[in-house]
């Protein structure tokens, strides 16, 4: 039965991933760079402009024991989390899957953190996205986060 509803789900998908390249998926990326350089920054107030004021983020986080946890943070704890320090943050997701239809898309892949040039943590990013007023903005965020198998 599973094999069938796959296939199912499969057959009514409508949404094709977009290429990378169009104006429309780099408007959809926008805002994930932009996340990405107020990480580098350690800069939250750089996210407000593109975050929904009610987004949200779910983190599954596999700890090195095997034990997971799941933590849910508002936009507000987010960018709360990004404080000044010595370190230098960056987070790269080298192969994104971009998806739209209308004023919806979702961008997947998967994400390496690093500090100071080391990876530190891995895993998948999902960012939901939304089209208000003619510009992309966060909806919100979903990722894991583990400590194996980064490279």
């Amino acid at each position: 039965m599973t094999l069938l509803a796959l296939a199912a789900a499969l057959a009514i998908q409508t949404t094709l991933p977009a290429d990378p390249a169009s104006a429309e998926a780099v408007a959809v990326m926008a805002p994930v760079e932009a996340t990405f350089a107020a990480i580098a920054a350690r800069d939250g107030a750089l996210l407000a402009p593109h975050f929904d004021p009610e987004a949200t983020m779910i983190v599954t986080v596999e700890r090195p024991d095997g034990s997971r946890v799941i933590r849910r943070l508002t936009a507000e704890e987010f960018a709360g989390g990004l404080r000044p320090g010595a370190e230098r943050f960056e987070e790269v997701m080298p192969d994104p899957i971009i998806a739209i239809d209308g004023d919806v898309a979702s961008v997947f892949g998967r994400y390496l953190f690093k500090v100071d040039g080391a990876v530190v943590h891995c895993g998948a990013n999902h960012f939901d996205m939304v089209r208000k007023d003619g510009a992309w903005t966060i909806a919100g965020i979903s990722w894991s986060q583990r400590t194996t198998g980064c490279e």
